[in-house]
């Protein structure tokens, strides 16, 4: 095969050119999970062959030899299992059992690594149509992965991230699509940076996202100390996901994202938390951050009030919105010293009154709010609501908070709107200045609070109101008069011309 040269657009256009393939025939909730585990399987397909031919020039074609040092990759693929087994077979029926066996003989080759990160995943289904459709649309999709263009090899692609930014690229126009669903597994990219930015991850920090979708905001939190600490991957990410085809995403791409220090557990974060210490307790994070499914219904409330790990000591979550009840467990989470927390809401959960008011003024009276940031409306995939970020601290040196109105400047999309660059970070500067600034930012003592009866509308606390310059009358009326004038003077010119012309009387 030969090596073309890299390029991250052409990449990505061609892995979403793959579902082509699907269109028209299948819905896009249903073939992202098709064309996901597609770019996973070539990617480590790609990266067992690099390595075997780089093994094989080097001590030569001695198959015994060389398999038995594949044993020590990061990832084991068991003979006649690769993508590349699957191509060369894709114009014999099965194309759909093939690819299952495939998939299962590689979960097991790799033990608790991917263990159950297929599950949810059948090529071999009816609804991709009967067999011969079936049969012809996965060989089309083997070939699509099979062009030069996705040759995703290591000794190609080099320390670029082309993968995991493809992969990306593909949950993000999934999301696109997808309505109301997309968020149930993509949070948008600059929100991610944002949050990320604003929690300033530290080098040696354990990271965690209760409702981690397909894990993107706790790689942008990695991220962040890769950037600050000269590329150190010294930290550990930790999340859990209740959808399962969601949840394979994630391991995935953590994966494809070189992300081998993480623990991404698959259930309900408030029915059944999994990220336990080996005393049953809940896990403590240095930073722990989230956005969780607006006003959840069914949250789980019928068995709030006997929860054992006292998430709910401050009060029980309104039964039809689960808002605080993943703030009251994210709250849980955190270190008592250095544990931040980052959490994306609808602005209900600013001033809804009954429960969630009692929850929210025991939050402020222990000086766990941190600050209130107001985010432009029709940012997420799915809702055109705005929404808001909440900043917790477990350990405050005062008793303000920052409210921060930043739902007005934004770049503005066809059906999305965008924060540029700019926009983060105004965001991120006036937060780590912890300031007042006029008609954008304000600090509010806990009493200004209290007098607003724990209200958290921003509106209550940041001004943005525009007075309208006074109208000078006298001038408007001068003005008026000099036109009436000139326009007179323009009626008798042009009544020469007519009768010049003729036309006059």
């Amino acid at each position: 095969m030969t090596q073309s040269p890299i390029n991250q657009d052409a990449i990505n256009k061609a892995v979403w050119a793959a579902c082509d393939t699907f269109r028209g025939t299948v819905d896009p909730s249903i073939y992202k999970d098709f064309t996901l585990t597609m770019l996973f399987l070539k990617y480590i397909s790609d990266v067992h062959q690099d390595k075997y031919d780089e093994l094989k020039a080097e001590y030569g074609d001695v198959p015994e030899l060389i398999n038995e040092m594949m044993e020590s990759q990061s990832f084991k693929i068991p003979a006649g299992n690769t993508f590349w087994d699957l191509y060369e077979a894709r114009h014999e029926a099965g194309n759909g059992s093939r690819i299952d066996q495939a998939l299962h003989a590689i979960e097991e080759a790799n033990g608790t690594k991917l263990k159950n990160v297929f599950q949810d995943i059948s090529f071999n289904t009816d609804k991709l149509g009967d067999e011969k459709q079936k049969n012809d649309i996965l060989r089309h999709l083997l070939e699509d992965f099979g062009k030069d263009t996705l040759n995703l090899r290591p000794s190609r692609v080099g320390s670029l991230d082309v993968i995991g930014n493809a992969y990306e690229y593909l949950i993000k126009h999934f999301a696109a699509g997808s309505g109301k669903s997309a968020g149930e597994f993509y949070t948008p990219p600059e929100v991610s940076d944002l949050l990320s930015i604003l929690l300033a991850p530290q080098e040696g920090d354990s990271i965690c996202d209760p409702a981690c979708g397909s894990g993107s905001l706790l790689m942008k939190c990695g991220q962040q100390i890769q950037k600050n600490f000269g590329g150190s991957k010294k930290y550990a990410l930790y999340g859990q996901e209740a959808i399962g085809s969601t949840w394979s995403l994630a391991k995935m791409n953590m994966f494809l994202h070189g992300e081998d220090n993480h623990r991404i557990e698959w259930g309900d974060t408030i029915r059944n938390p999994k990220l336990q210490d080996q005393d049953g307790g809940l896990l403590h994070f240095d930073v722990v951050t989230a956005n969780p499914p607006f006003s959840l219904d069914k949250w789980g409330h019928e068995d709030a009030s006997n929860d054992h790990f006292g998430r709910f000591r401050r009060g029980i979550p309104p039964k039809t919105k689960g808002d605080y009840a993943f703030i009251s467990h994210m709250i849980e989470t955190l270190k008592p010293q250095s544990g931040r927390m980052g959490v994306v809401v609808p602005h209900g959960v600013l001033f809804r009154a009954s429960s969630e008011g009692k929850i929210r003024k025991q939050l402020i009276d222990e000086n766990l709010l941190d600050a209130v940031i107001g985010l432009p409306e029709k940012l997420f995939f799915g809702t055109g609501i705005p929404a808001a970020i909440l900043i917790f601290k477990k350990h405050k040196d005062d008793s303000d908070v920052l409210f921060i109105d930043a739902s007005r400047e934004f770049k503005s999309g066809k059906n999305q709107n965008l924060l540029t660059t700019d926009n983060i970070n105004k965001i991120v500067e006036t937060y780590r200045n912890g300031q007042s600034v006029d008609k954008y930012a304000y600090l509010a003592s806990l009493k200004e609070i209290q007098e607003n009866d724990y209200n958290l509308n921003i509106p209550r606390y940041v001004d943005t109101f525009e007075e309208e310059e006074e109208i000078d009358l006298v001038a408007v009326r001068a003005e008026r008069l000099a036109l009436q004038t000139e326009l007179a003077e323009l009626e008798t010119e042009m009544a020469g011309y007519l009768k010049e012309l003729g036309y006059g009387a």
